[in-house]
């Protein structure tokens, strides 16, 4: 686990180290142990090391081929790379390290660029081949580790985060104003964008070989995508027994480190399992629980604090427990930093993650979390619902984007962005929601071929929010997360499993507002609450029935109420100041009806509070 950068100049002028020293000391928090540059010609790559496989200072990086003709520079991890590196001595390779890095380089050398699918990890790396000159940039196929870049006539640069872009100064630091209308449209970029001009993130699951003798464009190469599709031959007892040998399978392939490991711990099914599963290979585990003040929160969010439920289960488990408990105030201390770190505030309220990150990176290099769960088994029934019953591709279209227009609604998109409207018109959100289905355009005939698609379209964009945020607030404090619900061999069975296994309310088509003032409908959460079934059948062999059990809850602070309440003083003294910068994109007056509804109680805003403060700060970092 480390951080990454590299540039090429199209002019053929020499690549400067001194550029690249700027851009590695950038990210120096993803890789404190260790850095390096290379330099050849007009090329250069940059690396910041995370020590987790192979300590040894022969395993930094970049690190070359034993005749120097290729050189890489590598973020993540390869799980199955024992098993590869074996196939490559059978074939004559020699190895001097025991890393996953070299074991990456040499496929490259073996196979070229169908090397990317064998590996079975998370990975973001560029390998530069000095006699052809080309150079060779992938991305795992979930997009578990990040990848941006920057091209115009004259540079090619990338690297994991966007500030390591702006550190080379090749591109000015600048509000995309049409980013920030898909953004405030749907609190996430559903396609390559994002809130920075010229900056694009590389696409998960793609790779791209590059001639850096003449490079004009980007030819991107799709080698995996999602598919869900039933099998409808696989009966309920073939998906239990073996989806608990793939879950088995995953966490213990995870597990390989030369440094200790621990494990997020809530309340859920997710965290739990993977605990369970984890602390039978490693005994009295640390696991670690983020937990909040409840003294000024109200209705719903009451439920928010689990640590009662993560004490239990770090009980039953054996683990050697520790847990942080936040109060409102909180938000505030961390915001600057976590504006710096997070660079794109994706799908949510993300500072609870942060402190998560903290409190396990004082314990531990790496830790496992239940990211994914969700997004291959089903976990978010009562969107799916909206899937049922529409007549045809284009009606569901319609009806799904209406429903994940999370902050603003079209209607209002050119009042509130007037002052820039004519920037941005020609900005259709929906063409952009609908371009998610390019590969997965399948028949759809009956109900489960909707709620395919829409597990579809969620693992593409919100589970990509979700990992792109968890990847920068870790990385934040030189911490690893992995994820092993993400193993390619238990996601390519889970997305075949007959979508009844899942869920099995389909003739239930109900409509709500998720962000409804005071508690969700009882009667909604009665009928559509049925998700993950066929994983938490599983998962009972291992943790109890309470816990499979339990009601969906995602890990949030209860920021409707402290919004309104211990932090409104905070709220007020960034979004109601008509002299921010916010206020050259966005029109004032639009904002603050908005924000007054929120903070009078009358609408439950908190995610375009949340939104609206990340980007106002932004826009004042120079």
């Amino acid at each position: 686990m480390c951080g990454i950068v590299g540039l090429v100049n199209l002019t053929n002028k020499p690549a400067s180290e001194t550029v690249l020293n700027k851009m590695n000391d950038s990210i120096i928090h993803r890789g404190p142990d260790a850095e390096g540059v290379f330099v050849h010609a007009n090329v250069g790559l940059g690396h910041r090391r995370l020590s987790i496989i192979d300590l040894a200072p022969s395993s930094n990086q970049p690190m070359y081929s034993s005749d120097q003709n290729f050189v890489i520079v590598f973020n993540g991890e390869i799980y199955n790379y024992k098993t590869i590196r074996t196939e490559l001595e059978l074939l004559g390779y020699k190895f001097r390290t025991s890393s996953d890095t070299e074991v990456l380089l040499k496929s490259y050398m073996e196979w070229g660029e169908k090397c990317i699918t064998k590996f079975n990890g998370m990975f973001a790396f560029a390998i530069f081949n000095k006699s052809s000159r080309t150079l060779f940039i992938g991305r795992d196929r979930y997009g578990i580790k990040p990848l941006y870049y920057y091209l115009d006539k004259d540079v090619f640069v990338f690297g994991s985060e966007i500030k390591a872009i702006h550190a080379s100064g090749v591109v000015l630091k600048k509000l995309d104003k049409k980013g920030l209308l898909q953004y405030m449209t749907f609190q996430n970029f559903l396609n390559e964008d994002t809130l920075f001009e010229g900056v694009k993130l590389f696409k998960a699951g793609c790779y791209a070989t590059l001639n850096v003798q003449n490079l004009t464009d980007i030819k991107i190469q799709r080698y995996w995508d999602f598919h869900f599709t039933e099998d409808l031959s696989l009966s309920r007892g073939e998906c239990l027994e073996q989806l608990e040998f793939l879950i088995q399978q995953a966490v213990n392939r995870q597990l390989v480190s030369d440094v200790e490991i621990g494990s997020y711990l809530s309340g859920g099914m997710d965290s739990g399992s993977i605990t369970a599963l984890a602390a039978k290979q490693l005994p009295f585990i640390k696991t670690f629980t983020v937990g909040f003040d409840m003294s000024s929160a109200s209705g719903l969010e009451l439920s928010y604090d689990e640590r009662a439920k993560a004490e239990q289960m770090s009980y039953l488990f054996k683990t050697e427990h520790y847990e942080m408990v936040l109060k409102s105030g909180d938000m505030e201390r961390c915001f600057n930093k976590l504006v710096h770190h997070l660079e794109e505030p994706r799908v949510g309220q993300s500072y609870p993650n942060f402190y998560a990150s903290k409190l396990a990176s004082k314990f531990t290099k790496v830790v496992l979390s239940g990211t994914g769960g969700d997004e291959i088994f089903g976990g978010y029934p009562w969107r799916y619902y909206r899937a049922v019953g529409h007549k045809d591709f284009e009606t569901y279209i319609d009806e799904y984007y209406n429903y994940w227009q999370r902050l603003v609604p079209n209607s209002a998109l050119k009042k509130i962005f007037a002052p820039v409207w004519n920037d941005v018109s020609d900005v259709s959100t929906r063409d952009i929601f609908r371009d998610v289905y390019a590969n997965h355009l399948n028949e759809l005939e009956k109900p489960e071929d909707y709620i395919n698609h829409s597990l579809y379209f969620e693992a593409k964009t919100f589970l990509h929010g979700l990992l792109v945020v968890e990847d920068k607030l870790s990385m934040a404090h030189s911490l690893e997360t992995r994820v092993p619900m993400l193993d390619n061999d238990l996601v390519d069975f889970a997305m075949k499993i007959p979508v009844g296994f899942k869920i099995n309310q389909l003739s239930n088509v109900i409509k709500m507002n998720e962000n409804k003032v005071g508690n969700k409908s009882d009667n909604y959460f009665s009928q559509t609450n049925d998700g993950k079934l066929i994983f938490r059948e599983v998962m009972s062999r291992f943790i109890p029935d309470e816990v499979t059990s339990r009601v969906k809850q995602g890990f949030s602070a209860p920021d409707a109420s402290w919004f309104k309440g211990d932090s409104i003083d905070f709220v007020k003294r960034i979004l109601k100041d008509k002299s921010s910068p916010i206020y050259s994109v966005l029109d004032y007056d639009t904002v603050n009806v908005l924000l007054d509804e929120h903070l009078e109680g009358k609408e439950n805003r908190r995610l375009l509070v949340w939104s609206l403060l990340n980007v106002a700060k932004i826009m004042e970092i120079k």
